[in-house]
């Protein structure tokens, strides 16, 4: 199955399973904003649980704050986001539809890699167990013309965007040849800076209004409380803050999904490190996150890392966590070692100073950063993406299961009575009143309990509980595991020790360590 048929998929099993609804679906919906439904909610609340037990949990000299959305807007200026948070965007006279100049010719070198991982894959198959991919790479004269083709052009994309030469942004557009999805035709503007943030007016005036910005990210609030945390909670460098929160870009290109929107949430820790540690740290964080992703067990070929060819003005390094969408390998975290330039520049603006007094080196200075920042939303779409699967039963049917970790399910036990009479409602009612102190359990009891174990596997459900009429004599109920779908007959009250551990967020944090 082609995999733009996959992605179409996830998008409607989203939306039918109560994962994510188009926001104001009633009023035909606003382009770029979702809402999340009964199961997403869940989900993305164990998403988000996961991140914030592993850093603030695990890490003793990591803590957590929750900043506001509205922030002094000399904070903006301070950061660059109000001279500089920009996007290079062009149209297309015919469609009349507007298009990131970067993501143009970031796809069409995606293009390349996708046409030399073909041939490589063809050659594998025909050679099969004598296959020598290096080999084939170096010697192969189609292999070596793509990649010739592909190296020239992210050369030449990568001077344009360290330059930020908008004119050379667009000749290269040009020169490839890169065609308008939807006319066709290669009819293009020039290419134009655009600003991302929201602006609106606090005041009960006009006269007196002041103009703020809905903040298109959650460090600021993390660096502008870096001291009061360091002071109030006597944190010794190195030390983090980590914040889970809304942040908003007016995103003109918002596409695929809930991939890029303009209300969404991040999940960010800054670690503050003395200078001249900072790439040190860098490395450490670069493996902690990626073990963090792959305690989930999707596999480690999911994920690569993808160095920034172009440094943001206050970072000295970067990185990205790029997981394999349906649409090819994208961004879900990033990891950025900023310098100090964020806490001088507050200093500067502020007038205040807010260095940091080392008792160890009985020496004042700004502190560096590494941060660590990762999409709530992003994150969500790759697990659906890893855990949307169709298998093929022995009978000739399908069915439709989301192999999601069973510390992330939504729903953890779903308990059904086989019929709605002689008592096994009542029965099934006990068993959740029971369990659902210890987690998120649901009873049904609508439809054969076939349609009902397939109703599970679409949601997620590791565990069903079926209880029948031996129950009644015997306290014994059959257990079906998702994923193997075996069953076995357990006691009642062996339930919560069978289940619980499996199920919680533990069982992933234990990865961890």
């Amino acid at each position: 199955m082609a995999q733009e048929d996959v992605f179409k998929k996830i998008v409607a099993h989203c939306k039918e399973y109560g994962f994510v609804f188009p926001s104001s679906d009633i009023y035909d919906g606003l382009a770029a904003v979702y809402d999340y439904g009964q199961n997403g909610v869940e989900l993305k609340n164990n998403i988000k649980q996961y991140w914030w037990q592993s850093m603030v949990l695990l890490h003793d000299n990591i803590v957590g704050i929750d900043s506001a959305i509205f922030m002094h807007p000399t904070i903006w200026k301070a950061s660059g986001h109000v001279d500089a948070f920009n996007d290079p965007l062009i149209d297309n006279r015919d469609s009349k539809k507007r298009y990131r100049a970067d993501v143009l010719i970031e796809d069409e070198i995606a293009k390349y890699d996708d046409k030399i991982a073909k041939e490589v894959a063809k050659a594998a198959k025909r050679f099969k167990e004598n296959f020598d991919e290096a080999k084939y790479r170096a010697t192969s004269p189609r292999v070596l013309e793509l990649q010739e083709k592909r190296d020239a052009l992210h050369a030449r994309y990568s001077a344009a965007m360290n330059a930020m030469d908008l004119n050379e942004l667009r000749q290269i557009i040009l020169d490839e040849e890169i065609v308008c999805p939807i006319s066709g035709t290669r009819n293009w503007t020039e290419v134009r800076q655009f600003n991302l943030m929201f602006s609106t007016e606090m005041g009960s005036t006009a006269d007196g209004a002041m103009k703020v910005y809905l903040r298109p990210e959650t460090a600021q609030g993390i660096f502008v409380n870096y001291l009061n945390v360091q002071k109030t909670g006597r944190m010794k460098v190195p030390f983090g803050i980590a914040q889970i929160g809304k942040a908003f870009r007016n995103e003109i290109v918002a596409r695929q999904f809930i991939f890029r929107m303009r209300e969404f949430e991040q999940m960010e820790m800054q670690f503050f490190v003395r200078p001249g540690t900072e790439m040190e740290w860098f490395s450490k964080w670069k493996e902690t996150r990626m073990k963090w992703h792959q305690a989930l067990g999707f596999g480690a070929d999911h994920y690569r890392f993808h160095d920034h060819e172009k440094l943001a003005h206050y970072a000295n390094a970067a990185t990205d966590v790029e997981f394999l969408m349906p649409f090819g390998f994208k961004e879900v975290e990033g990891i950025h070692s900023r310098t100090n330039f964020d806490l001088s520049q507050h200093e500067k603006f502020s007038g205040k100073s807010i260095k940091y007094f080392d008792p160890e080196t009985n020496e004042s200075y700004t502190p560096y950063v590494i941060e660590t920042s990762i999409g709530v939303d992003r994150m969500f779409l790759s697990v659906m993406s890893a855990a949307y699967t169709e298998e093929q039963l022995e009978n000739g049917e399908t069915r439709v299961v989301l192999k999601l970790p069973a510390g992330l399910a939504p729903v953890k036990l779903a308990v059904l009575p086989l019929v709605k009479k002689d008592g096994l409602p009542e029965k099934a009612r006990e068993i959740v009143n029971d369990l659902k102190f210890h987690f998120n359990t649901i009873y049904d009891e609508k439809d054969s309990i076939g349609k009902r174990y397939r109703r599970q596997d679409a949601v997620g459900t590791p565990y069903c509980v079926t209880v029948d009429h031996d129950t009644l004599n015997d306290n014994c109920v059959t257990l079906r595991n998702r994923d193997t779908m075996e069953q076995e007959r357990v006691a009642i009250s062996d339930l919560n020790a069978i289940i619980a551990d499996r199920v919680s967020i533990t069982s992933l944090l234990k990865k961890l360590q």
